[in-house]
C-alpha cells in the first residue's frame, strides 16, 4: 500500500496537497474520468506524477489511469441465438464506428463465470466503456467497472448500480395479450385457456412480462385462468413443456404467449410433433421477432425491441454519465403487423 514519508499511508488529500489540486479533481484523475469533466491533460499529468512518487504507480494500470484514449468500446451479450441479441450487437457496431471507435462484443451464454472473466479482460484492455446486455446479476460486473474507473450501461436486463436501458415489457406484453384475446373471441376457439410460456420466474423482463399478461386477461373479463410456466429458454425446455400440457389436457390452449424467440422455436417443433389439426384453433404471440413466422401456418402476432433506439439510449447515458447516478430509460418496442394473419392449417 502507498504511504507517506512518515510511513502512514497515504490518500487522496495527500496527493491532492503534493499536487497543488482539490481532492475531488484528484479522484477523478485516479479513477479515469478526468476527461469527461474538462480537467486539463497538464494538470493530470501532474497528479499522476505525484501518485506515482506516492507508490500508486503499481496501480495505474488497474485502475484504469490513463492520459491516452484507447479507442475501443466493449460490449458483452448472452449468445446470437436470436435477433434480439444480434440485432443488439450488430446496431452497438454501427453506432460505435460512426463514432470512431472500435467495438467489441462477447458472448457469454449467460454463464456468471464467463460474464466475470470477459469483463474483467475487457476492462484490462482499457476499453472506453462497457455495455452490459442480458445479464441477469449485473452488480458484479458494475462492481468491476466502477473499479477501474470505466462508465458501464445495463442493457435489456437493469441494475441497481449502474444506468439501464430496458423495453417496455409490462406494456408491450399487456398490448400483445389484448390482441390476443381479441382475436381469440373473433374466432370463437373451442378452448378460452391462455398459456404463458418460456422464461425465468424472477427476472425482470419475465416478470414484468408475466404482469402485463396477467392484468390484460384480469382486465378483459375473460372467464379463464391464465397458466405460467416459467421453462426457461431453451428450445427443448419449451417443447417438452407443450407436450407435457398437452398429453394432461388432450388439447392445446385457445390462446399462447411465446416469451422469446428461443422458446417460440420449440412451438415450432411441438407442433411438427402433433396431429395437424392441433394448432388449428390456437392464436399465438410472442416477444421476440423474427420475419421467418410469417411463413408459419398458424395464426401469430410478434414484437420487436427496438435495438437502435436501446443503443441510442446507451450512448446518451455514457455521454451524460456521473457516477452514482443510475437512472432507467425505459423504451417500448414495435408491433410487427405484417405477422398477423389467419390461421391456414386443413
Amino acid at each position: 500500500m502507498p504511504r507517506t514519508g512518515s510511513g502512514r499511508r497515504s490518500t487522496i488529500y495527500d496527493i491532492a496537497e503534493a499536487a497543488g489540486a482539490s481532492a475531488s479533481t484528484v479522484s477523478l484523475v485516479l479513477n479515469g474520468s478526468w476527461t469527461r469533466y474538462r480537467i486539463k491533460e497538464e494538470t493530470a499529468k501532474r497528479i499522476l506524477k505525484t501518485a506515482r512518487e506516492l507508490g500508486y504507480a503499481v496501480n495505474m494500470k488497474a485502475r484504469g489511469l490513463r492520459l491516452s484514449r484507447s479507442g475501443l468500446a466493449g460490449m458483452i451479450i448472452p449468445h446470437y441465438r436470436n435477433r434480439f441479441f444480434a440485432g443488439l450487437a450488430e446496431a452497438f457496431e454501427t453506432e460505435t464506428r460512426a463514432r470512431g471507435l472500435c467495438p467489441i462484443v462477447v458472448s457469454t451464454q449467460r454463464d456468471e463465470g464467463i460474464e466475470a472473466s470477459v469483463t474483467a479482460t475487457l476492462l484490462s484492455q482499457q476499453v472506453e466503456f462497457l455495455f452490459i446486455a442480458g445479464v441477469r446479476h449485473t452488480q458484479p460486473l458494475n462492481a468491476l467497472c466502477h473499479a477501474a474507473g470505466i462508465p458501464c450501461v445495463n442493457l435489456d436486463l437493469p441494475g441497481s448500480d449502474a444506468p439501464s436501458v430496458v423495453t417496455d415489457n409490462y406494456n408491450g406484453a399487456r398490448m400483445l395479450t389484448e390482441g390476443l384475446i381479441n382475436r381469440m373471441r373473433k374466432r370463437r376457439t373451442a378452448s378460452s385457456s391462455l398459456l404463458f410460456l418460456g422464461g425465468v420466474e424472477g427476472e425482470h423482463a419475465t416478470d414484468r412480462r408475466i404482469a402485463g399478461f396477467r392484468d390484460a386477461v384480469a382486465a378483459s373479463g375473460l372467464d379463464a385462468e391464465p397458466e405460467v410456466y416459467c421453462c426457461g429458454y431453451r428450445p427443448s425446455a419449451a417443447r417438452e413443456a407443450l407436450a407435457e400440457r398437452f398429453a394432461k389436457h388432450g388439447h392445446m390452449p385457445g390462446g399462447l404467449f411465446i416469451n422469446s424467440i428461443t422458446a417460440f422455436e420449440g412451438l415450432v417443433q411441438f407442433s411438427l410433433q402433433v396431429p395437424r389439426n392441433a394448432m388449428r384453433d390456437v392464436s399465438t404471440v410472442c416477444s421476440d421477432w423474427d420475419p421467418f413466422a410469417a411463413h408459419l401456418p398458424f395464426d401469430v402476432t410478434m414484437t420487436r425491441q427496438n435495438v437502435e433506439a436501446i443503443i441510442a439510449e446507451g450512448y446518451t447515458l455514457i455521454d451524460t454519465y456521473e457516477p452514482g447516478k443510475n437512472p432507467v430509460v425505459v423504451v417500448p418496442p414495435e408491433f410487427a403487423p405484417s405477422l398477423e394473419k389467419e390461421s391456414n392449417w386443413r
